[in-house]
């Protein structure tokens, strides 16, 4: 059942909340190897300005000499012009290797952040049971936070260059230009700088015309990714529920859901067109007219005699310099606008795991609190297990399970035995209570459909162990003795094997890995549901032989299942929540389990008193 989580802020407050993450990789371990990349391509910048700066002053003496038809003059700006074009080759080149070197690494400490926020604490679990702004994480943490890390680095060093840029051609402007003088001689009106000024006019008209044009472009970008990821995602799970779907028949109804979803795409890609022409009629219109503009600007002046043709071209590529740098908005409003989109969704996801953090945080409100005593016991302590929103699922229960207890948790559908045994592997964090857990033990969860990670069969068998870490004769013995001996042949091929195994076996499979952890407590929720009654009894056996210090909680709905429990907890659903009704012995303790019991008993009762 999908929980909401608290209001997802909107626009301004994701991207905060993105920036506060992402500016880590200049705070934090990767900041000394950061700077010096972030420092070295300012310089950089520095450098190519220089040299955009001396092939303004080539362009200025090559149509000098032209205009004077000096020859000699024309050979040595032309043999001048072959080192300049090679060195900023090379620096353009050098600057793209900087800037994807910052982009790169800085994605890698991004992804690698957020995939470790997401993993922690069952966070990724833990999303799927509430509603919010955080679907299709997997996108976010991939196609994603790779936008919202390549465009800022293209940004910052397209805003500096632009910077730099407009402070040095201005100066060229302001020099070439001169002033201009309009009027009579009795009462000349002088305009100084006009170049300049003509310049800034330029500029503030025509981002002020893309921005009224184009100003939906955001909104737009962000339901287009949106689109994107949702459709995306309806294919992924049309792939994994392949089986299922194939069985009931189910492909008119995908079909039909996917041309729904594709509907939705290609519908906010129109209206992405349409803010795509409005901004290409505005950008056109500028480019075409950036070049001639300085040229009628400067033309009363060259005719009077007062301006070289080699400063007219001066001033017009010092202007066409000035307008790439002034207009940088225009050029970069587009992706601007992904970019935004992108960083309020990794913004959003963020914000999405820290309402969970601070939810799973001892002492929150509404928080289970989880703790380590020295004692053998594992126990539940007035445990209230809530939904999101406050509703009580289960109230106050109360259990002590010793070491090598097998419990069983019965009672109707809907009572809360599932989200019990969530709150009790500490996926759950809503409620109330404690969970005393023995110092230092080990807890399994064991669930009705075992994961299956990629790879061979022997990483599936000793999953979240290392292969590597696990002798061979260890992996094969327990396959053989799980059934599942007819696989050994085929443990280290990689093969789809979540498609391949069937239920049962991928179930065996969990007993497999259970008898090679040996924890010290185990919860089992279905896990024996795919298996035969003959096959359910052996394994169950074969748990209690080899692992009889291990405390199990159970929960089946098999009647035949309560012959390998020694206690069975009934709950039943009532007002305020689920409650314990019962505790009823099934079998004797194990040998020494009742000594343990009374000599823990007494131990507790001599402390609370």
């Amino acid at each position: 059942m999908h929980q909401p989580l608290p209001a997802i802020p909107t626009s301004r407050p994701l991207i905060r909340r993105f920036w506060i993450s992402a500016r880590g990789f200049w705070l934090e371990d990767t900041r000394r190897k950061a700077w010096l990349l972030t420092l070295g391509l300012i310089v950089l910048i520095f450098i190519q300005i220089a040299f955009q700066y001396r092939m303004n002053i080539w362009s200025r003496d090559i149509f000098n000499a032209l205009e004077k038809k000096d020859g000699d003059a024309v050979s040595t700006q032309a043999l001048i012009f072959v080192p300049l074009v090679v060195t900023m080759v090379a620096l353009a080149i050098i600057a793209v290797y900087g800037r994807m070197t910052i982009q790169r690494k800085w994605r890698a400490w991004l992804t690698n952040h957020l995939v470790g926020k997401w993993l922690a604490n069952g966070r990724y679990y833990q999303l799927d049971l509430v509603t919010g702004d955080h679907q299709n994480p997997e996108g976010r943490i991939g196609e994603d936070a790779r936008i919202a890390t390549d465009a800022p680095v293209d940004f910052v060093v397209g805003i500096f260059s632009a910077a730099v840029t407009a402070v040095t051609f201005v100066g060229v402007l302001w020099i070439v230009g001169g002033d201009l003088t309009l009027g009579t001689r009795a009462a000349p009106i002088v305009i100084p700088g006009y170049l300049v000024i003509a310049a800034v006019l330029y500029a503030l008209i025509t981002s002020a015309a893309v921005i009224l044009v184009a100003r939906r472009f955001v909104a737009v970008s962000e339901r287009v990714n949106q689109s994107e990821a949702e459709f995306r995602y309806a294919l992924t799970r049309v792939r994994e529920n392949g089986e299922s779907i194939a069985l009931l028949g189910g492909e008119k109804e995908e079909r039909a859901g996917l041309r729904q979803g594709l509907g939705a795409v290609i519908l906010q890609w129109r209206n992405l067109c349409h803010q795509h022409m409005r901004y290409t009629l505005v950008s056109n219109v500028h480019w075409l007219l950036a070049p001639v503009v300085p040229l009628i600007l400067c033309a009363p002046k060259y005719v009077a005699g007062t301006m070289t043709l080699g400063e007219v071209m001066q001033a017009a590529a010092a202007f066409v310099q000035v307008q790439s740098a002034f207009n940088w908005l225009l050029d970069n409003y587009p992706r601007l606008a992904g970019w935004a989109a992108s960083a309020r969704r990794v913004g959003s996801l963020l914000v999405s795991i820290d309402h969970l953090e601070a939810a799973g945080t001892p002492g929150a409100s509404r928080a289970i609190t989880r703790t380590e005593h020295e004692g053998p016991a594992f126990r539940l302590q007035n445990l209230s297990v809530e939904l999101d929103d406050g509703t009580v699922v289960v109230k106050d229960a109360d259990v002590i399970i010793q070491p090598g207890e097998r419990v069983l948790l019965v009672g109707e559908s809907g009572t809360g035995k599932t989200t019990l045994t969530r709150a009790i592997a500490g996926l759950w964090p809503w409620g109330q209570g404690n969970i005393a857990i023995p110092r230092g033990a080990k807890m399994v969860l064991m669930p009705q459909r075992p994961y299956i990670p990629l790879g061979t069969l022997r990483r599936a068998a000793t999953y979240p162990l290392s292969p590597a870490d696990t002798p061979n004769d260890t992996v094969r013995e327990l396959m053989e003795t799980a059934g599942l001996g007819y696989l050994v042949e085929h443990l280290d091929e990689e093969v789809p094997w979540n498609r391949t195994l069937s239920g049962g076996e991928c179930q065996r499979l969990a007993f497999v890995r259970l008898l090679l952890h040996q924890p010290d407590i185990v919860v089992m929720d279905e896990a024996t549901s795919a298996l035969d009654p003959p096959s359910q009894e052996y394994l169950m056996k074969l748990v209690a032989e080899r692992l009889p210090h291990t405390a199990i909680v159970s929960i089946a709905h098999r009647p035949e299942l309560a012959a390998f429990h020694h206690r069975k907890l009934v709950f039943e659903r009532r007002p305020g929540g689920s409650r314990m009704v019962g505790d009823s012995i099934l079998l004797p303790p194990p040998i020494g389990l009742l000594a343990r019991i009374v000599a823990w008993l007494r131990r507790f009762g001599t402390a609370t008193a």
